[in-house]
């Protein structure tokens, strides 16, 4: 977009129905910030993988009132076009953000402006509690104000359907649809107080009765016997977690005290994100000053966990998010077996990106795995789709999200808490550990190792650069990965899949995404694809070696992480010979 028309859509900013503190905040940049101004308006924010994320400020390309009220308007009119007749109920929950209780307020008032009923939780509430709360209340929609583990300005609008889950095809775009035909001076802000109704104990109860229902089972005897290390990173997970285990009979539970206090400053963690092993630094200090079995931390709105257990040498080392489906899955299903609750052809879910060995898992049980883009609403799709045919068991992605059943239908780090413990209290008392699970899984389906490159590019330029690179891989595929020949690409935006050795072409029925997966000859799998959250071009490795017996897994495991790094270094390459033309 040109300069003089960002200035130009700049200026509506100016006027009415804008307040005056967003008036002066864009008369501040108008002339000063060129870069500033291009960025909050050369487009509008866009619903991503579940709704709306970007940096808190006033602008078209912003969170702020005017941008929340604005989808939230189209919403309600939707809702009203597509449930006809029906009384509508929403229900809304926020995080430690700052201004996420002030934007869930104004969220709350658009929908009863629109005569919609408003549940709001009367404080900060995990993401997945909102999710069980959608169904629990029978609504119709639901909202969370959070920006899960992305840095302090940003927030989001995440929006769930009926069914629980986040919005997919079509409402989606039907949504934005909507959204789009709506001015400024069309949001109704201003609604009947009467409508909206404060929520909050009654359903906390109810979220973790549920919890322990479906993360708990039959080793109540050993549990006060683990000792447990959690840290909620400063988010919402201490409004549930600790509940939740000692309602489990978990007594020798250490929360980690300065993350304790919801802050959305997140004042002792470069980033809040339990996939980066420096963000649980206090929690497996403290772990190692008590001799804890396991540390569980917990993303800003609890939907992602991060597990760290005693290795092989007994050391403390964190799960990556693949490991951690891995192990949760293979549980789950062996427990589902014991009390003859796998019936009606039950299912697993994992996404195009994680490990292959979910898939393994499955089979090896007679049990279903079925694999859908990244985001957790398409394991959600999955389970509306099968609903009174299959029953789903639990699923995973490899960015540390997992769900146990479904009684809700996002990624839960409530219940996936419940049911780590659960496991490291069952090997525990066996003498093993959890890691040993894990190497025993290993040794049955083949050793796997997975490792995730995330570059950033913020701003316009940025976007501007990922799409250039994208471009390039899938205009100039590589050949080969770590010398193996690449034998198939599969382009989930064209939805086609070639074989490279036969030419051969098949259609991927699955949503177009642009995501890019390149297997090579010896098992080898990089798969490339934006960030639907953040400003990234994110490239995941997938490697595999046999492993025949337990004795060789520090041996295969380190000729895995070699190759890994090989792979590494091929991709930074590849990616400064890009820079270079661009």
């Amino acid at each position: 977009m040109r300069m003089n028309d960002v200035i130009t859509r700049a200026r509506k900013w100016l006027e009415p129905p804008f307040d005056k503190s967003t008036q002066d905040e864009i008369r501040h940049l108008i002339g000063r910030h060129p870069k500033e101004l291009d960025d909050r308006f050369y487009k509008d924010l866009a619903f991503g993988t579940g709704g709306m994320r970007g940096i808190m400020g006033a602008g078209t390309n912003r969170i702020n009132k005017y941008t929340l009220g604005k989808a939230t308007q189209g919403l309600s009119l939707y809702l009203k076009d597509h449930f006809k007749d029906t009384p509508l109920k929403v229900a809304i929950a926020y995080d430690c953000r700052h201004h996420s209780k002030e934007f869930a307020r104004i969220v709350a008032g658009v929908f009863a402006a629109n005569d919609i009923e408003v549940f709001l939780f009367d404080d900060l509430r995990p993401t997945p509690e909102l999710s069980f709360a959608v169904r629990h209340l029978n609504c119709h929609a639901g909202i969370v104000l959070t920006a899960s583990h992305n840095p302090p300005e940003y927030n989001s609008y995440k929006v769930y359907f009926d069914d629980g889950g986040q919005i997919v095809p079509p409402h989606d775009k039907k949504i934005i649809a909507y959204v789009n035909k709506i001015d400024f001076n069309q949001i109704r802000f201003d609604g009947d107080p009467h409508l909206i109704t404060q929520i909050g104990h009654e359903v906390d109860k109810a979220f973790l009765r549920a919890s322990l229902a479906e993360g708990t089972f039959d080793d109540v005897i050993h549990r006060n016997k683990l000792k447990i290390v959690f840290t909620s990173l400063h988010g919402t997970s201490i409004k549930l977690i600790p509940d939740a285990l000692k309602m489990a009979g978990y007594t020798d539970v250490h929360v980690v005290e300065e993350q304790r206090t919801p802050d959305g400053d997140f004042p002792t963690v470069s980033s809040p994100n339990p996939e980066e092993p420096a963000a649980l630094k206090m929690a497996m200090d403290l772990a190692e000053r008590i001799d804890a079995d396991i540390v569980i931390g917990t993303d800003p709105d609890s939907d992602r966990i991060g597990i760290a257990v005693r290795n092989l040498e007994g050391k403390l080392q964190l799960l990556n998010g693949n490991q951690t489906m891995c192990i949760l899955t293979d549980y789950l299903i062996k427990k589902r077996k014991k009390q003859n609750r796998l019936n009606k052809k039950p299912f697993i879910g994992s996404t195009i990106v994680s490990t292959p060995m979910m898939i393994k898992i499955a089979a090896d049980h007679g049990v279903e795995c079925k694999v859908g883009l990244t985001g957790f609403k398409w394991i959600a799709k999955m389970i509306r789709d099968a609903e009174g045919t299959q029953d789903f068991i639990g699923g995973g992605e490899e960015s540390f999200g997992y769900m146990v059943g479904d009684f809700i239908r996002d990624k839960d780090a409530v219940t996936a808490t419940l049911l780590a413990c659960e496991i490291a209290t069952q090997t525990k008392a066996s003498g093993a550990g959890i890691y040993q699970a894990l190497v025993d899984l290993y040794r049955h389906h083949g050793c796997y190792h997975e490792h995730l490159i995330s570059i950033v590019k913020k701003g316009k330029a940025g976007a501007d650069h990922i799409k250039k690179t994208l471009l390039q891989f899938r205009e100039h595929p590589p050949r080969h990965i770590d010398g193996s020949p690449i034998v198939q690409i599969a382009d989930y935006q064209n939805s086609i899949k070639t074989n490279l050795q036969t030419n051969e072409k098949h259609i991927i029925r699955i949503p177009k995404s642009n995501v890019l997966i390149y297997h090579a000859a010896d098992g080898t799998v990089l798969a490339v694809r934006p960030s639907g959250t953040e400003p990234k071009i994110k490239f995941y490795i997938s490697v595999h070696h046999p492993l025949e017996n337990n004795d060789h897994y520090i041996e295969v495991n380190n000729l895995l992480k070699q190759k890994i790094k090989r792979i590494i270094k091929e991709i930074e390459n590849r990616i400064d010979q890009i820079d270079v033309k661009q």
